[in-house]
Formats: C-alpha cells, structure tokens, sequence
C-alpha cells in the first residue's frame, strides 16, 4: 500500500500538477501586488492626466459602467508572470529530476512471444526476398 502511494506521489505530471497549484496560489498574491504597484499606474498614466484610467465610462458619470483595460492587462501580466515562475522555479527542476531518475531513456517494452514470431517472420522474407531477386 505505501509503495503504491509513492509510486502515484512520484509521478511527474501528479507532482507537477500539485506543486504548480500551490506555488501559484502562493505566488500569484505577491506578483499581483507588484504588478498592481508598478504596472498599474504606469498604464494608468497612459490614459492622459484628465483620465481616471486606461479605460473609459459607457455612459458619462456613471461610474459603474466604467471599462477598467489596466485591470485586464494586470491580470494577464500577474498569469504570465505567475506561470513563468512555477515554471522555471519547479517543472523544470522537476523534469530533469525524473530524466535522471530514468536515465534519459525510455522504460524497455516488454517484447511478447508473439511480436518475436512475427519479427522472425518478418526478417525470414526479407532474406527470402533478397535471395530471388
């Protein structure tokens, strides 16, 4: 039972899986507030000094149709940079860990009875083949 639940712990797309989960949620807190520090009110300014934003009201004086562009752009910027880190920081390290682990190469496929028959088959036609023409 303990060597089956390492077996599932240790694969890489479950480890992958779970250690993105938790580091993103984690990360995403601290990139937003840096993304909400420094991106914002750059893209902010970008919408001229009378501006409240990169965005703009549906109707005039109303603030609660306003279209806030700088937050959609944040949110992609917080994604991006969020899934890069997790990326660099863990799957990376993760995959050439499973490559050594492996050594590189792919798990050896068992050859059945009668793959073998089939291959001497197979290889008895073509010196058959060979021999004729």
């Amino acid at each position: 039972m303990i060597q089956g639940f390492k077996e599932f712990i240790m694969r890489g797309n479950v480890v992958d899986l779970a250690v993105a989960l938790v580091i993103g949620v984690a990360f995403a807190k601290v990139v937003e507030v840096v993304v909400g520090s420094i991106i914002t009110p750059l893209l902010n300014a970008a919408g001229g000094a009378n501006a409240s934003g990169l965005g703009f009201e549906i109707l005039k004086g109303n603030p609660s149709t306003y279209m806030d562009f700088a937050a959609i752009i944040n949110a992609l910027i917080v994604f991006l940079l969020t899934a890069l880190v997790v990326y660099l920081a863990f799957v990376v390290p993760m995959n050439k860990f499973n490559e050594r682990r492996h050594g590189g190469l792919e798990p050896a496929v068992e050859v059945t009875d009668e793959v073998a028959t089939l291959r001497e088959i197979r290889d008895l036609l073509a010196v058959r083949r060979e021999g004729n023409l």
